[in-house]
């Protein structure tokens, strides 16, 4: 049965909305909110893609405010002695001859920045993050490992199911991750990164959040965890805030 141009406007308008909303959907999630099969997902994101109203990526497909919003150009440019002050503050848990995994955010990249100047002897760092890597690898102490997977260019990142599968084949002493914000109940990730980081979190001994104050009492994209005794937080964050808002101190 054809489906009228009137039923199709409304259905695009639903998804990109949605995608305003949610920031990134995988191809399957698009299908199951909207009652569609693949065949239409993949329409309706190419006509939106089109008229530049969303950027499309293989499986999925980001809004187009969240592409320009979090480029990582975008993102390292804010606050940045905020940021400086977070990883001074994580660099002290970084320990020689470990394995550790660092993030892709820019508050991890300023802690690979921060490791450049005092490298750690005998570190081994796993990214999916290009500029991470890229810092991290001018120092010939510290080796590392880019997981692969597919690759996101305003991010800079590698996701996808191959990143996730070559993310369990290692155990890190320290996992360093960015948030999109912290609650009572947990630690909140964008749509785009949180299989992958619950991935990254089972495989870890201890897991650092590296945030800015700003993301405190945010519940952002989805839960990614609740609090856990491994899970540790490092920001600006006064004690006396971390208290009022049951965050760990």
């Amino acid at each position: 049965m054809k489906v009228s141009a009137s039923v199709i406007r409304a259905r695009r308008k639903s998804l990109a909305q949605l995608l305003e909303s949610h920031r990134y959907l995988p191809l399957g999630e698009v299908c199951a909110r909207l009652g569609i099969s693949e065949a239409t997902a993949r329409r309706d994101l190419q006509a939106l893609a089109g008229e530049e109203k969303i950027t499309r990526t293989y499986g999925g497909a980001f809004s187009k405010f969240d592409v320009t919003a979090n480029s990582f150009a975008h993102r390292r440019a804010i606050d940045p002695q905020v940021k400086a002050f977070i990883a001074e503050e994580a660099l002290r848990f970084v320990r020689p001859n470990t394995t550790c995994f660092f993030d892709s955010g820019t508050t991890i990249y300023a802690l690979a920045e921060a490791l450049y100047r005092e490298p750690v002897a005998g570190l081994r760092a796993v990214t999916n993050s290009l500029p991470v890597a890229e810092m991290l690898g001018r120092r010939p102490e510290i080796e590392i490992h880019i997981l692969g997977g597919q690759f996101l260019h305003r991010q800079s990142i590698l996701l996808g199911a191959s990143a996730q599968k070559g993310a369990r084949q290692w155990k890190f002493d320290s996992v360093f991750l960015s948030g999109e914000g912290f609650s009572r109940e947990g630690i909140w990730a964008s749509e785009a990164v949180v299989s992958f980081q619950r991935t990254i979190l089972a495989q870890g001994k201890e897991v650092f959040f590296c945030a800015h104050a700003a993301k405190l009492g945010h519940r952002t994209g989805s839960f990614l965890s609740p609090w856990d005794p491994k899970l540790r937080l490092i920001s600006d964050l006064l004690p006396v805030q971390r208290k009022r808002y049951g965050l760990p101190v």
